[in-house]
């Protein structure tokens, strides 16, 4: 890995303030931006303003302690329903389903896809993505504390730590179905929805829509942040390493068989804190960005850059632009990027 100087210059552009914005997706066909908001709402984007009517409403049912919240949301492929997780009163874990009618969810078609026991109210991940292949990725942190003190990220028997990838199914007596070919399917004591473990609490994560790569932004404990990419066409089962390691770096215990290093990390040394992941550039505004990582860090706020070349080299760079209270980026239909702040502001990121 390597520093690189600042070669690419960006600009920030507010195009709306929604409340505690948490994460950004696109519904197929639509050129809105849908937006979770922290405190339980959908929220929509449309012609550079805020629709008047939330197209979902769940801000009388999920907990909003320091890490809770509405978490994640996804449209299927079809833009037929919308996902969403979000952590209940109790403060666990939900995933569920609903069919859209126009620009709204139908409250009354809600269907629970997927609910896990949280044993802390941090760590909760939260995350939705549907990848190339149409499954869903769910990425659940280690279920919340310090330490990992259950040990869940190497625990192949708990969904806590992992990234899960599943087929929800609208109708029918099971609420998903689990695609034949996870790595875990038949392995006795192993859960079969399990697509990669060793995380601690995977904080934003996307596929490279020309590649179909796979990047999560890992949160790290107290030293070091990570970035990992899983290649398309991988058949899963990656272990990334936590608790017995932080990074490449060891933390609980020696590093497991098989490891998978990040293909970056950074110390808290320099004043990070928290990874915020971001998306592979495919836009057509910023050409020199095209190919590269961008992700945050939410005590730097600095927007930042890897790019990996053919050989294997990482390059990284900084963006030139600040956030304050950077949460969560997103793209477009067109691959153009966005970034969120706690504070409320949606960014689009430009050329500098």
């Amino acid at each position: 890995m390597s520093e690189v100087p600042n070669t690419v210059h960006v600009s920030l552009e507010r195009v709306a303030t929604v409340d505690q914005p948490l994460a950004i997706a696109v519904r197929p066909g639509d050129p809105s931006l849908f937006v979770a908001e922290k405190t339980g709402r959908v929220v929509a984007i449309r012609d550079g303003h805020v629709a008047s009517s939330p197209v979902l409403d769940l801000s009388d049912a999920v907990s909003l302690g320091g890490e809770q919240g509405l978490l994640g949301v996804a449209f299927s492929p079809d833009g037929r329903y919308i996902y969403v997780n979000d952590t209940d009163l109790n403060g666990d874990t939900r995933v569920a389903g609903y069919a859209m009618r126009g620009e709204h969810a139908v409250v009354s078609s809600r269907r629970q896809v997927l609910f896990v026991d949280q044993p802390y109210d941090n760590h909760n991940g939260g995350d939705l993505v549907f990848g190339p292949d149409g499954d869903l990725y769910i990425g659940l942190g280690d279920g919340g504390s310090g330490g990992d003190p259950h040990g869940n990220g190497q625990s192949l028997g708990t969904l806590l730590g992992k990234m899960l990838r599943i087929d929800p199914t609208p109708a029918g007596p099971e609420p998903y179905r689990v695609p034949p070919d996870n790595p875990f399917v038949g392995d006795v004591g192993a859960r079969p929805e399990i697509w990669a473990y060793g995380l601690r609490n995977p904080w934003r994560y996307s596929f490279d829509p020309a590649t179909g790569d796979l990047w999560i932004a890992d949160v790290g404990q107290s030293a070091w942040e990570e970035i990992d990419r899983v290649p398309a066409g991988s058949p899963g089962g990656d272990n990334f390493g936590w608790n017995l390691l932080e990074g490449t770096h060891r933390y609980a215990g020696g590093a497991p068989t098989g490891a998978v290093p990040p293909v970056y990390e950074y110390s808290h040394a320099a004043g990070g804190c928290v990874v915020i992941g971001g998306d592979v550039y495919r836009g057509a505004a910023i050409p020199e960005l095209v190919g590269d990582y961008v992700f945050a860090d939410f005590c730097l706020g600095t927007l930042q850059a890897i790019r990996v070349e053919q050989d294997g080299t990482v390059e990284h760079f900084d963006l030139g632009a600040t956030l304050p209270n950077v949460s969560s980026f997103g793209a477009d239909a067109g691959g153009e990027l966005y970034v969120t702040s706690l504070d409320g502001g949606v960014y689009r990121i430009t050329r500098g």
